[in-house]
């Protein structure tokens, strides 16, 4: 005959739903619009960002008014930065990007030309990419000075 089993007294616990999802990033979204409703073209982008799966939008930095880039003439931006904390890989959150912009009715027919909105990944955690279309952080970061005013912002709500 075997013995009885052995029983400690604790309990099993299951995982939670919180424990099987990947670890969250904090990403930070840059946010601009030049050419119609302005503020509404940001705050339907805010509100995109916050319902894209396995994300939260935890702040947004002040809306800034600023000159274009490249030297086009073309109208004032409106830009704002937004952080989010994600478990979506950059590449997803690239293409949930680009997918806002065109329900915003961005047309992508000249480099520094006016827009409806143009979101652009400054900062993904502490990662590195380096593909043709994603370089991550962004490459013109230490030209825009509204950029880097956004991120210490922002910045305050590390955890």
């Amino acid at each position: 005959m075997g013995s009885p089993p052995i029983c400690s007294g604790s309990q099993a616990t299951l995982p939670s739903k919180l424990e099987s999802r990947p670890p969250r990033e904090r990403a930070y979204v840059a946010l601009g619009s030049n050419l119609g409703d302005r503020a509404a073209h940001l705050r339907k982008a805010r509100e995109a960002l916050a319902s894209l799966p396995d994300t939260e939008l935890v702040a947004a930095s002040a809306i800034e008014e600023t000159a274009p880039l490249g030297g086009m003439r073309q109208p004032s931006y409106l830009n704002q930065m937004v952080l989010l904390e994600t478990g979506l890989e950059p590449r997803r959150l690239l293409e949930a990007c680009q997918a806002i912009e065109q329900q915003e009715g961005r047309q992508r027919t000249e480099r520094w030309g006016p827009r409806t909105l143009d979101l652009d990944i400054v900062r993904f955690g502490d990662r590195r990419v380096s593909d043709s279309d994603l370089i991550i952080p962004h490459p013109e970061l230490s030209d825009r000075d509204f950029w880097r005013r956004e991120l210490a912002e922002l910045n305050s709500h590390e955890r």
